[in-house]
């Protein structure tokens, strides 16, 4: 599978607004290789599993969530504000995009996106005569 520096290409402009009101920010995200698979790790601070969408239509990955204000409290000091957050990858061939797993801790989330058998590095046996 050919590297791809272009999976992990960060929008460096200034934060977007999606809908008018919240700005929009690009995650940081570090993208590994093994044999076996990409890991994706995204830092998505101040949300939970449930504000977390994960979309992948045709060769296009997109990590989306909303991070809002706290509710029902009276704001004494803000310095967290609400965010949206929003990052796409183009897919590189070769991944098994139905068996794609996501884990979500402690603000960062883990995408685990394995290669096809086709892909995967092998090795031939030699045999004599």
């Amino acid at each position: 599978m050919n590297k791809s520096t272009d999976m992990a290409k960060r929008d460096t402009d200034a934060p977007a607004r999606a809908n008018g009101s919240v700005p929009t920010q690009s995650p940081f995200v570090d993208v590994f290789e093994n044999a076996d698979e990409l890991l994706l790790v995204a830092d998505i601070p101040g949300i939970t599993p449930e504000e977390l969408a994960i979309h992948v239509d045709k060769d296009e990955l997109t990590i989306a969530s909303h991070r809002a204000a706290t509710p029902n409290a009276k704001l004494l000091a803000s310095e967290f504000a609400p965010r949206d957050y929003r990052r796409s990858f183009t897919i590189p061939h070769g991944l098994d995009v139905d068996k794609i797993k996501a884990e979500f801790s402690n603000g960062v989330l883990s995408l685990h996106l394995p290669k096809l058998p086709a892909v995967k590095p092998r090795q031939i046996q030699v045999r004599a005569g």
